[in-house]
């Protein structure tokens, strides 16, 4: 059992935020919601699901070292059952993917979409000729390159072919004038873009950390073909898909709620560039500011001041979704074994190091051990992912889950909530 001091203590460490921070926390929720004993509560959880995983791989010394092996050999096992599971995804064609996709699809059960018309996505490619494009591929003119290629892969390939510079450019013009006609409801769309785009892709590759990624205003998912022959592939792109899946619902939605109001482009812009806002989660009047982050800040600043600051965060909601997707495909075929997964999102602590009194702190997140297992070469510890779910794990517990997303949604478009007395609807 923890008292409040101890557990604001064990968060603020996990976390790497001064304890007054938890503290004013605390204080403020309680005098909004009612709800005490929320931080003790946490961090008991946080003990009973690091007990919980620890039992089900069989450790029982938590030497950091010697239990994160043991979490990584259990990934590594995960992961190849769920490589026999879905036919082998080799990754490189559409058809080796095939069940990876249906399967994916059929958990994360995505609606009809709200986006851009495929008429309009060839109306902007045409006036805004993608150059690098146009040459890289030897044609002459945007037109031939329309006649020979396909519109989708056109679209996602200039993500990674042509200069941020260029990028924004054009499409600061491009949408600049559209409305609300140049949408439609229309089902989200998986690709798997051909062999020929792999050596262009190259640069995309060294800049992100995957190869998956997504078209919000078209409702398209991309995978450039890499093979998977490396441990933890198929979790890591089974897990991409899902999160993109929930990803471009939640964007689709806000499309469509945008649509109709006299700022419609400015929201659409704000949310296709994942603005940030400036504002930073303060204390005010007993009432608390709470920024929404739709990004991974610490992938691109692991010292940004958001992180270390009260906010929730969009990304996380889409990422709980796809890893309780992947533990509910466990429910379902048991031999699977990846329920252990559940509700691990948020879970992490410090734990000993070999004879010292040194710790290190380790996430038990699925997409964050993934991440590591992906990138063991380089010997990078994945934290990220965690931490921000705690942030949010600290406000669904305050406000409820369905409320926070709520409350997210409603808010989007300002970059911040403010949460005043909530006693009576919670």
């Amino acid at each position: 059992m923890y008292t409040k001091e101890e557990a604001i203590k064990k968060i603020s460490r996990i976390l790497r935020v001064k304890e007054d921070v938890l503290s004013d926390i605390e204080k403020t929720m309680v005098g909004l919601t009612g709800k005490t004993s929320v931080m003790e509560k946490i961090a008991q959880e946080n003990d009973a699901e690091i007990q919980r995983a620890l039992n089900h791989i069989g450790v029982r010394d938590h030497n950091a070292r010697d239990f994160f092996n043991a979490l990584v050999a259990y990934l590594k096992q995960s992961d190849w059952k769920l490589f026999k599971f879905l036919h082998e995804p080799l990754g490189s064609t559409s058809e080796s993917l095939r069940t990876l996709v249906n399967v994916a699809k059929e958990l994360a059960n995505p609606k009809s979409l709200f986006v851009l018309k495929m008429e309009k996505a060839y109306e902007i490619v045409k006036k805004n000729p993608p150059p690098n494009m146009i040459s890289g591929l030897g044609y002459g003119s945007v037109d031939e390159l329309l006649e020979h290629e396909d519109l989708v892969e056109i679209f996602c390939a200039m993500r990674f072919i042509e200069t941020n510079q260029w990028m924004h450019e054009n499409f600061e013009k491009a949408y600049a004038n559209l409305t609300k006609d140049d949408f439609e409801e229309r089902d989200v769309k998986i690709i798997v873009l051909r062999e020929k785009w792999m050596t262009l892709a190259e640069k995309f590759l060294k800049k992100k950390y995957h190869n998956v990624s997504h078209l919000k205003e078209l409702g398209i998912i991309f995978i450039i073909p890499i093979q998977i022959d490396t441990p933890g592939e198929t979790l890591r792109l089974f897990g991409l898909v899902l999160h993109y899946l929930h990803e471009v619902q939640f964007y689709s939605n806000l499309v469509k709620k945008y649509s109709t109001l006299p700022d419609f482009l400015n929201k659409l812009k704000s949310l296709l560039r994942g603005d940030v806002d400036a504002i930073l989660g303060k204390f005010e009047d007993g009432k608390i500011i709470l920024p929404i982050v739709q990004r991974y800040l610490a992938k691109d600043d692991p010292n940004d001041i958001h992180l270390v600051t009260p906010h929730v965060n969009s990304e996380t909601l889409h990422w709980d979704k796809a890893e309780n997707d992947i533990a509910r495909l466990s429910e379902r075929f048991e031999s699977l074994d990846l329920g252990m997964w559940k509700n691990l999102g948020w879970v992490g602590d410090y734990f000993k190091l070999d004879h010292n009194h040194e710790e290190e702190l380790l996430s038990f997140d699925l997409i964050d051990t993934v991440m590591y297992v992906v990138k063991a070469k380089e010997m990078i510890k994945y934290l990220y992912h965690h931490q921000e779910s705690l942030w949010n794990k600290i406000f669904e517990e305050y406000l409820g889950k369905e409320k926070l997303e709520e409350l997210i949604v409603e808010n989007f478009d300002k970059g911040y909530i403010k949460i005043s007395n909530l006693k009576s609807q919670i």
